[in-house]
């Protein structure tokens, strides 16, 4: 049986954000694989963590992570960060609840959670989508390494080059509506720089100022991850947990052994 420590590791799910070399060098921890459906609670069993960053998250091949299975790991005294990726768009959607996110994407998704979902389907809704931090990226055997762009980075991007007069609103506009309109599959700001005309020149020229918003706060999270573990340990708060029939079916569907929500030692 398994509880969370208060000298347990921590744990960083990291994929195309970041790599781990350089993860590495700012933190110190346990760094798996982009989470999917069943990945923490095994890693809960598995480590004993004091604590999980959340950065990259699976999508395609595999079901995501369950809010549920966030709450779960909350509930045994885990502390859980979030941001860059994956993580932001669950601890912005979880944050009520106890989940900490970190960066500017993370706060972008926290501002816009009811307004881009509930509210309108509009500018606001265009602004922070759930695929704007989505990218295509190679097989874990080459790292996953990150083979288009995410939405958050062109935008940051484009914001960069119209601040600097390279490109004009209007100009900033037009390249935004496009990026958003790409599969994120497809999505480079080589590709839609070249559809709006650009020429090969000019795009290697604005490549050497893109802006990387989805490094930088995995870098922030794994920078800040230690401080907010402790001021969350230090404040005792713990959420409860009930498990759902769907969660319970989601984990047997995946091959995973269902006790293991209920053979976990809750904190005191």
């Amino acid at each position: 049986m398994a509880d969370a420590r208060d000298d347990g590791p921590i744990l960083v799910f990291l994929g195309p954000t970041l790599r781990v070399e350089d993860a590495r060098a700012v933190l110190d921890a346990i760094y798996l694989q982009p989470a999917a459906q069943g990945d923490i609670l095994l890693a809960a069993h598995a480590f004993r963590p004091r604590a999980m960053v959340l950065i990259d998250g699976q999508f395609e091949d595999r079901p995501a992570v369950r809010h549920k299975e966030i709450l779960w790991a909350m509930a045994q005294g885990i502390i859980m960060v979030g941001g860059a990726s994956m993580g932001a768009l669950r601890a912005a959607e979880l944050g009520d609840f106890g989940m900490i996110g970190v960066g500017l994407i993370y706060r972008w998704y926290r501002r816009w959670a009811l307004s881009s979902r509930i509210e309108v389907r509009g500018s606001l809704s265009a602004l922070v989508p759930d695929d704007a931090v989505a990218v295509h990226s190679g097989p874990a055997e080459l790292g996953f390494l990150q083979l288009t762009d995410a939405l958050v980075d062109l935008q940051r991007t484009f914001s960069t080059l119209m601040r600097r007069r390279v490109i004009s609103a209007a100009e900033r506009a037009q390249l935004t509506t496009m990026a958003r309109n790409m599969n994120f599959r497809d999505r480079t700001l080589a590709a839609v720089l070249g559809a709006a005309g650009w020429t090969d020149g000019r795009i290697q020229e604005v490549r050497q100022t893109a802006v990387y918003q989805k490094r930088e706060d995995a870098l922030l999270a794994l920078h800040t991850a230690p401080r907010l573990a402790r001021e969350a340990q230090m404040a005792g708060d713990q959420n409860s947990w009930t498990a759902t029939n769907t969660f319970i079916r989601d984990l047997e569907a995946g091959g995973i052994d269902s006790k293991l929500v209920n053979t976990y030692k809750l904190n005191p």
